[in-house]
């Protein structure tokens, strides 16, 4: 268990879904997204389907609001990989035990071309 500070880090490591394994999944609607990213980088560019919550609000009370399926996996976005770690480890931490992140965040989603929407 990490103490309360080191849970912010982004350094480490947590699971992952690829960019590819993602496009899978978000075809079947088998899975839950947030995007840590600010407002501006999320209208500007997000995955269907994703929530967008800045990881400076990402807190129990925010995230609650979303009312996420806990049965469900739910992958955490951002743009490279880093602000998408603590998010990651907070989800964990509140028992949703299939948390993941976006291997390589949104830059990978844009290397492999897949589909993005504007909000």
């Amino acid at each position: 268990m990490l103490c309360h500070r080191s849970k912010w880090l982004p350094f480490g490591s947590v699971p992952e879904f690829t960019a590819n394994e993602l496009w899978e999944r978000v075809q079947s609607d088998e899975i839950q997204l947030i995007d840590v990213r600010t407002p501006q980088e999320w209208r500007y560019s997000a995955i269907k389907g994703s929530q967008n919550i800045p990881l400076t609000r990402f807190f129990r009370k925010t995230v609650e609001s979303l009312e996420l399926d806990m049965s469900k996996p739910v992958v955490v976005i951002c743009l490279t990989a880093h602000r998408s770690i603590p998010a990651v480890r907070i989800l964990r931490d509140m028992g949703f035990e299939d948390a993941r992140q976006l291997q390589g965040g949104m830059t990978q989603w844009w290397k492999y071309k897949l589909p993005c929407c504007k909000h």
